[in-house]
């Protein structure tokens, strides 16, 4: 067998941080072979300046909403933001689809290998059968309204279906919920069954008003009901925050996405941790996203003290400037810079791999995965700066 080697400054394993002095041994498709000490490993070594991790696991992202990039002003709070996406998203196929390739070009080009999709329609099948990212399919529910429940959940099943059978890779496609203040409890009735066994998503916590409807039935979403003419009245405050009034309803999940997290409070991570259920739970950071929305970030250190799951995600190119992991990342470490570069590298990689339930392939250089090789050029020691780039190795 012809075997590829390679070294850098550091090598990040998806587990460790290794320095210059250990080879990554893969066949000539990338398949990981072994880590070894440079002593052993012979000549025709592949050298590089930087850091090589395994390629990132983009666990949130809005692919069918790539042709939205730029048409979104930023600050608008998370109200005017949604309204705006429910009113603009029409566009043409031809430019959809064309913006769906490209914003899968960008994430490649980015590092990206593996890619928690939200779905709301089929949209992006013709790119994932090309195959050339991993993707868990996400299709998402909603439907604030009693009544439309039935009609709202057999649309969500047909793209379910058609998502399996186009793909031919039900492990990797799910029903979600949307988010606590678009799914009604009758509808919620009807896509729990479709959570057993799998990996299921939401949006939580992504502003203050969330959980001032759920606590008391005021905020801002109360706007939004009206400008959508959402009639509101069948909804009774559970006089508990968001996340506590819907996260029994997840319990039967394998595992657990919960996406954003900007205004989650200790309280409510001692709940979801607490809770007596089947799911393991993983919080998605989006921070650029919640910076172009709500100008605020999620507090991680939080949720560092109490040894949470974390992840990573982009959201969409409606709410960012770019599908790149790395970019999440420099902006984790401009604003906590004492979070070791290990660890988010931990968050960019084999967490991601775990949470979406691919981490027999990709997520770590571990013996017989292919998860992708990534080097991360121009950084100042172990810390990310502004020039600080990736490139996909392989």
């Amino acid at each position: 067998m012809d075997y590829r080697k390679f070294k850098a400054d550091y090598l990040f394993t998806g587990h460790e941080l290794l320095q210059s002095d250990h080879v990554l041994i893969t066949d000539q498709h990338g398949k990981v072979q072994d880590i070894i000490p440079q002593s052993q490993a012979g000549d025709d070594i592949q050298v590089f300046h930087g850091l090589l991790s395994p390629g990132f696991v983009n666990c949130h992202c809005h692919l069918e909403l790539s042709h939205l990039k730029g048409l979104i002003p930023e600050k608008t709070g998370l109200v005017d933001f949604v309204f705006t996406v429910v009113t603009q998203r029409h566009l043409p196929d031809e430019e959809i689809y064309e913006a769906i390739r490209r914003a899968e070009d960008e994430m490649i080009e980015n590092g990206i290998v593996a890619v928690g999709d939200i779905c709301n329609n089929t949209n992006t099948i013709l790119q994932k059968q090309k195959q050339r990212l991993v993707y868990y399919n996400f299709v998402e529910v909603s439907g604030w309204l009693p009544q439309i429940a039935d009609t709202r959940f057999a649309k969500s099943k047909s793209f379910y279906d058609d998502y399996i059978n186009v793909l031919h890779e039900s492990e990797l496609v799910s029903i979600s919920p949307h988010a606590p203040y678009s799914v009604s409890n009758e509808l919620w009735n009807l896509i729990s069954p479709y959570f057993k066994n799998k990996t299921a998503t939401i949006h939580n916590q992504e502003t203050s008003f969330e959980d001032a409807l759920f606590m008391n039935g005021t905020g801002d979403f109360l706007r939004m009901y009206r400008m959508m003419n959402i009639d509101n009245s069948s909804f009774n405050p559970t006089g508990r925050s968001s996340l506590q009034s819907y996260l029994p309803k997840l319990k039967d999940a394998k595992k657990l996405l919960l996406v954003h997290n900007t205004f989650t409070k200790e309280e409510d991570i001692q709940f979801a941790l607490n809770e007596k259920s089947e799911a393991e739970i993983f919080f998605c950071l989006c921070v650029n996203a919640n910076q172009y929305i709500e100008q605020s970030l999620p507090p991680i250190e939080l949720f560092r003290r109490q040894n949470c799951n974390i992840v990573l995600g982009t959201d969409s190119l409606a709410s960012n400037h770019s599908l790149s992991i790395l970019e999440e990342m420099k902006t984790i470490h401009q604003h906590f810079r004492s979070i070791p570069i290990a660890e988010v590298l931990q968050w960019a990689t084999n967490n991601g791999a775990i949470a979406l339930g691919i981490d027999n392939t990709v997520g770590s250089f571990s013996s017989d995965k292919t998860p992708g090789i990534v080097l991360i050029e121009n950084m100042d020691g172990l810390n990310l700066i502004e020039k600080s780039s990736v490139r996909r190795i392989i």
